[in-house]
């Protein structure tokens, strides 16, 4: 939970509230603002809190449709995803490796956290990389532009590691920009086009990833899931772009929810 910024569960609660779904959040960490663009940030890590929080769900008899993983706050915390997906068997399992951006690794991330994320993706039904996310899993150089042959390789490593792969924030060689994906045995390369708005905010990769797991738990098809989150973030950051704002405030993803609302109305 970042405080300032609009981030992690900062966007990930409203948005999936929004769908109409409940969210029970558990922090992996505390942190005062997101780790892109602000100094001496506060930071708590929560490694203790989970695994307690799991055995109280356990106790319970409380069932989940979709357990969704994104920032982690050390090595340890792999574990307690880990210990999530075996509670909670039935269900979907959705991993956000959130690791980097730009070609390099956030700042809390270590070698150590990477390798254990390493092991984490192949416990996932769907994982959501970025670029840099993606070559950081498959032990590769990032680079800013690809071609589609090699897009598709990559996803088709990916989905050697999970059911299904997702890479975000996709810049071809042709010139455009997408969101492609894959799912394991089809070898069926999925790419859904964006018009690119002269504007880069944090908080991008969770919200595309709190929409697509929301569309999912809704029973969607992940070709749907895709392209409604990718609809989404598009509108949010059109909305932002022009507000005068350092990016680093993020993307005021509050000025569009409403048409996630909308999504649910019955007619």
């Amino acid at each position: 939970m970042s405080g300032f910024g609009r981030c992690s569960l900062a966007v990930i609660i409203p948005i999936i509230s929004a769908m109409g779904i409940q969210c029970v959040p558990v922090p992996t960490a505390i942190l005062s603002t997101h780790t892109g663009g602000f100094d001496d940030f506060v930071f708590r890590d929560m490694t203790d809190f989970i695994t307690p929080c799991c055995e109280h769900y356990k106790r319970l008899g409380i069932g989940f449709d979709t357990i969704y993983s994104g920032f982690l706050g050390s090595d340890a915390q792999v574990d307690c995803c880990l210990k999530f997906f075996e509670a909670f068997p039935d269900a979907r399992r959705i991993v956000d490796p959130v690791m980097g951006d730009g070609g390099e690794c956030y700042k809390t991330y270590t070698p150590r956290l990477v390798e254990r994320m390493k092991e984490l993706v192949r416990h996932a039904d769907v994982i959501t990389p970025n670029m840099t996310e993606a070559a950081i899993l498959l032990g590769e150089p990032y680079t800013d532009t690809v071609s589609r042959e090699k897009l598709r390789d990559m996803l088709e490593r990916l989905c050697g590691m999970s059911k299904a792969a997702v890479i975000t924030g996709v810049r071809l060689d042709d010139g455009t920009h997408a969101n492609a994906f894959m799912v394991r045995g089809s070898n069926e390369l999925s790419v859904i086009h964006w018009t690119p708005v002269p504007a880069s905010y944090p908080g991008t990769g969770d919200i595309f990833a709190s929409v697509m797991t929301g569309r999912l738990t809704m029973g969607d098809a992940l070709i749907n899931a895709v392209g409604d989150a990718t609809r989404f973030v598009w509108e949010a950051v059109k909305a932002t772009a022009d507000n005068g704002k350092p990016n680093r405030n993020g993307v005021e993803f509050e000025r569009v929810l409403g048409s996630l609302i909308e999504m649910n109305e019955v007619p």
